[in-house]
């Protein structure tokens, strides 16, 4: 009777030392599990029995006496074969982790092709970090478990981190996101992939936890039509602006090259390349001007110069007309009437 009972467990529990563990199989050694025994589940676990095969009990973290009435299932697939309330079953028990598994890696081995608004098809590089947890270990174990004795992370992360990577084309695509977005927000980027992802890890019992994103790589054409973009918007985003800015470039590349300049301008072509850019620059900083005094209008009555908005002039005071409108009661006149029709004033 001595070795029968040696050969029963009475203490069932799992100590995790490792920081990677998804999945423990209690180690039963030939021995069986006696009704009455302790089951003891820690935070951040939970114990699942499993009975030829079928997903039976599930307990949450807690202390538990194994007795008929919190073991339903497993009592009623061996109801036939256990009359006696202090009888052992068979089973197999696993712990499931149920902690969150931080800093888990992702990166693109190969570009991903997009489709942008702005700069056409290109193609970018990414990487950074996700986290996940289980949430339904008996659908983790259906789906992803199996047989094993133990189960970490290290055995889920290339299959996790393919279902990331095929997402992030798809977010981009679905959200129409720009490249220019992608580059400056890359948390709410974060966010859209992490949401449009979370479906897939349902499927499996899991929850993405969290998805961060690193860096994005662009194409070198990409990285410097974007640092364009900002120069010019440092200069006010004008055609003006944009036109003094590729003449200051194109004089600066030409003074660092002094040996080939020296020549081009010893021909006489350099004349007209300083003509071209002085041009470019005076054509920039001459069409305000220019603007300016087309909307210049002169005085009826002394005849000055005065602006297009003006009201009165400037040199002699004179009231001045609107066009096709009178100055006294703003009706419709004709061009060349002396008098308005409505109200008879002078024009």
């Amino acid at each position: 009777m001595g070795w029968f009972k040696s050969q029963m467990w009475k203490v069932l529990e799992w100590t995790d030392s490792s920081s990677n563990t998804i999945v423990y199989k209690f180690p039963m050694d030939g021995k069986e599990i006696m009704r009455g025994s302790r089951l003891t589940v820690r935070e951040s676990q939970v114990a699942v029995f499993v009975d030829k095969g079928r997903i039976a009990d599930v307990f949450e973290p807690g202390e538990y006496k194994l007795e008929a009435s919190n073991l339903p299932i497993l009592s009623g697939l061996n109801a036939l074969l256990y009359q006696d309330k202090k009888s052992p079953f068979k089973s197999d028990l696993y712990f499931v982790n149920t902690k969150q598994f931080p800093n888990q890696k992702w990166g693109t081995k190969n570009p991903i092709t997009m489709r942008d608004a702005e700069f056409g098809m290109i193609r970018i590089k990414a990487f950074g970090t996700y986290s996940f947890r289980v949430v339904d270990s008996a659908v983790f174990l259906k789906e992803l478990f199996g047989t094993n004795s133990t189960f970490t992370v290290e055995a889920i992360s290339d299959y996790l981190r393919s279902l990331v990577l095929s997402q992030i084309g798809d977010t981009i695509a679905e959200s129409g996101i720009s490249a220019l977005d992608m580059a400056s927000n890359y948390q709410e980027f974060g966010n859209l992939v992490e949401n449009y992802s979370k479906e897939k890890f349902a499927k499996l019992g899991l929850d993405l936890v969290a998805f961060n994103v690193e860096n994005i790589n662009f194409p070198e054409a990409v990285e410097k039509a974007i640092d364009e973009r900002t120069s010019l918007g440092i200069l006010g985003n004008s055609m003006g602006a944009y036109t003094q800015k590729k003449a200051a470039d194109a004089m600066g590349d030409a003074a660092k090259n002094t040996g080939s300049v020296g020549a081009i301008f010893g021909m006489g072509v350099g004349q007209g390349l300083g003509a071209t850019m002085f041009g470019a620059t005076n054509q920039a900083t001459s069409q305000p001007q220019q603007q300016e005094q087309g909307k210049q209008k002169f005085c009826s009555e002394c005849g000055a110069k005065i602006g297009a908005s003006a009201k009165f002039c400037p040199e002699c005071g004179a009231k001045q007309t609107q066009d096709g409108k009178c100055p006294k009661c703003g009706a419709e006149v004709k061009k060349g009437a002396k008098f308005c029709p409505e109200c008879g004033e002078k024009l």
